[in-house]
């Protein structure tokens, strides 16, 4: 690929861009998608307005999309998932200004995927490189949830990595879910057999819609229990239904709705994206209390969902220490962060250190904990 041919180009919008050449450049990974991204921009959730202005770093090669760096002008730290509130804090306490910053991201999304997407290292180091000259003119260069290989990249472009813990259930191959609970140590099998029975006993029915079979009005009811969950955490929801039903059209291949039904009356929804080898458990709410109807909605649905499916792995989303005695285990990820203030740079520098060991530790506690039946030891 000859450089005099090369042209980076940032964008405010992916209005002008072929879907198919984008969608080309991470496939498989519905949330990087143009249709997903998209929608975020189209329905003013993330926006200009919201916070979240898309400043896409793009590299064209003779007239055609080469790569490109999903990437935002934050004036907040809201719905990221990596948390630096007490750094913007410290730099407001020296008369510094944090924000605007520049965070490259699936806004509101705690989801693992690529975000140089380009098809060789040489293309993404073009990318990071743009993106690290564009953030000269902001205060830091913020890149969440990237895989492990462009983490490493990053840091030789001298950015620091930052560890945090998700839990992710992981399929094997089983059979059903009775064969996935026979791994399970005793207390956790009968504790999760309970559980289930006990919703079932309320007389709570569950189905799966796929994509186009969700209606408006499935989407409505849905849109009134993830904005009841908001206002339960006296949070403003981030989504809103214009966003949900779009992506609904035009991913019918990626959406799947689980509808918790009492007498033939939805109670509660639970929203699931996903690919053929990842599941991502997204948003969940309820308009009454039943004992156990979260877990059953949330996480024995998705389950059954993957194994039916043959699907690999099951983000449960971010946070959540009861996930562990579900079935889930704990996963390091990883963020990447470059502040152009060098005092400040070095001080976040030492505080990682001392983070990042204190997540190999807390990752450790968690293993020793797992609720998976342990080996009988040879002899």
């Amino acid at each position: 690929m000859g450089d005099d041919l090369d042209t980076v180009t940032v964008l405010e919008t992916l209005a002008g861009i072929d879907p198919r050449e984008w969608n080309a450049l991470a496939p498989g990974h519905p949330f990087l998608s143009h249709e997903f991204l998209h929608a975020l921009h189209e329905t003013g959730c993330a926006s200009e307005r919201s916070g979240w202005l898309p400043r896409y770093v793009t590299l064209w090669h003779d007239g055609r999309l080469r790569g490109a760096m999903p990437l935002y002008l934050k004036s907040h730290s809201y719905g990221e998932y990596v948390f630096d509130w007490a750094w913007a804090d410290a730099y407001q306490r020296h008369g510094l200004a944090y924000y605007p910053k520049l965070v490259s991201a699936v806004p509101f999304s705690p989801v693992q995927g690529p975000r140089l997407l380009a098809p060789d290292e040489a293309t993404r180091e073009r990318l990071l490189g743009a993106a690290l000259e564009l953030a000269r003119g902001e205060s830091s260069l913020h890149v969440l949830f990237p895989p492990e290989a462009e983490a490493r990249q990053m840091s030789r472009a001298g950015m620091l990595l930052r560890r945090g813990v998700q839990f992710h259930w992981r399929n094997p191959g089983y059979a059903s879910f009775e064969d996935f609970l026979g791994t399970l140590s005793h207390d956790k099998r009968k504790k999760i057999r309970q559980e289930r029975r006990k919703v079932a006993e309320t007389g709570v029915r569950l189905r799966w819609l796929l994509g186009r079979d969700i209606l408006p009005g499935h989407w409505a009811f849905f849109i009134r229990c993830y904005n009841a969950t908001y206002r339960a955490h006296h949070s403003t929801p981030y989504l809103n239904r214009a966003f949900f039903e779009r992506i609904g059209a035009a991913l019918p291949e990626n959406v799947m709705l689980v509808l918790a039904e009492h007498e033939g009356r939805p109670v509660a929804s639970a929203l699931n994206i996903y690919s053929p080898g990842v599941l991502y458990g997204r948003y969940w709410g309820a308009v009454g209390y039943v004992p156990n109807l979260h877990f059953e909605a949330c996480y024995y649905q998705a389950i059954e969902f993957c194994i039916a499916r043959g699907i690999s792995v099951f983000e449960g989303g971010a946070q959540g220490e009861h996930k562990l005695a579900r079935g889930f285990l704990p996963v390091e990820t990883v963020s990447a962060h470059w502040l152009r203030h060098a005092e400040f740079s070095r001080a976040v520098e030492a505080f990682l250190a001392r983070e990042s060991a204190g997540v190999e530790r807390y990752v450790d506690d968690l293993n020793e904990r797992a609720p998976f039946r342990k080996p009988v030891p040879p002899g």
